[in-house]
């Protein structure tokens, strides 16, 4: 029989992560030095204020193509190249702004961060808290909200991951609940209670733009608005789980230390100027108040104590898909990262508290 772990911020596994010292725990930090380390989160316009042109440039003259060519086969690459633009790209902007480091102005970030969040359908103040969860309790069961890839693998599930068709569901469904003025219980464990108003607002304003999306599909007498805006979320998804796979999975659970559960691998310039440079994850995770456009240099600078990097996609790939099939089968059995040998390399471990279930 597989052993199933409850991946709720309510559960048994919620109540085990505090009392063996999970959360909100102390995480291993590189020794970098202090003055490199300031130099490396100076925030900066300009990097940011040029991906985005670039970006949103992109988008709009694949996206004129796309309406120039609607109804033939010529259409096809360019609802290709717009969806990746729409539906993968906006992620690591969406990421990056959430954080508030993509920009130096704040009132950027934050523009940014709401355009993402329309594109990908997410809604801005629940993900705002579940990722600062997700980065204070990375990959600890019952804790961090943002586990993509739960044991059992569910292979299914993988599949409609690509369209974004989960998270999707899961998001139409949370809209209505918030519309009414309620959370779920879990997240009702991240989310300050300051902040649900918020929520319940940016909910009903959400559900106003999809009523109003299809009204102009139906006034239009045609899909292609929502081809544009709405259904790119999906068919343009692929590519950001593509590359979100290689953050954590197949990884180590419930660790102290971002090295074991996270991943730096190499790409080539077009696809970190499209993922943003998240393919530095160790590093993001280990220091997520370095802006994108710095964590190359630190990377270098860190390198001595962290795993060796993947050199390419294909390389962690030979890896994440042979553990996803192996802990379909065996859910305790992870990806063990090898770290470098030095005084400083050791990971934080908290003593173990014993629980049961009747605790």
């Amino acid at each position: 029989m597989l052993q199933r772990r409850d991946y709720s911020l309510t559960g048994f596994d919620a109540k085990r992560a505090v009392h063996n010292g999970l959360a909100q725990a102390n995480w291993y930090t590189c020794p970098l030095n202090r003055q490199e380390l300031k130099v490396l989160v100076r925030r900066r316009n300009g990097p940011a204020i040029r991906d985005t042109l670039i970006w949103l440039s992109a988008m709009c003259v694949c996206g004129a193509l796309v309406v120039h060519f609607w109804g033939r086969w010529m259409a096809l690459p360019f609802f290709a190249a717009y969806g990746m633009l729409y539906g993968s790209a906006s992620d690591s902007r969406w990421h990056e702004c959430v954080h508030g480091t993509a920009f130096k102005t704040d009132w950027m970030n934050d523009a940014v961060y709401l355009i993402a969040c329309v594109m990908i359908l997410r809604e801005p103040t629940v993900w705002r808290w579940s990722h600062a969860r997700h980065h204070t309790d990375t990959l600890i069961v019952g804790r961090d909200p943002e586990i993509a890839y739960p044991r059992p693998t569910n292979v299914a599930g993988l599949f409609l991951d690509f369209f974004a068709i989960r998270a999707t569901a899961a998001t139409l469904h949370k809209l209505a609940l918030h519309a009414s003025g309620r959370l779920t219980v879990d997240e009702q464990t991240f989310i300050p209670e300051t902040e649900h108003r918020h929520v319940y607002l940016a909910a009903r304003v959400g559900l106003c733009l999809l009523a109003a999306l299809i009204v102009v599909c139906i006034a239009a007498g045609s899909l292609l608005p929502a081809m544009l805006v709405g259904l790119p979320t999906l068919y343009g998804a692929g590519l950001d789980f593509f590359f979100s796979t290689t953050q954590h999975a197949g990884l180590a659970e419930d660790v102290l230390d971002h090295r074991l559960n996270s991943r730096t691998v190499y790409m080539n310039p077009v696809f970190r100027f499209l993922y943003w440079n998240m393919n530095y994850h160790v590093e993001h995770h280990l220091f997520p108040m370095v802006p994108f456009h710095a964590l190359p240099r630190l990377h270098a600078a860190a390198k001595d104590f962290l795993p060796p990097p993947y050199p390419s996609c294909w390389a962690a790939y030979r890896e994440i898909i042979p553990a996803l099939a192996r802990q379909r089968t065996d859910p305790t059995w992870f990806v063990v990262r090898p770290l470098p040998h030095s005084a400083d390399s050791e990971p934080k471990r908290p003593a173990a508290v014993a629980l049961t279930s009747g605790a």
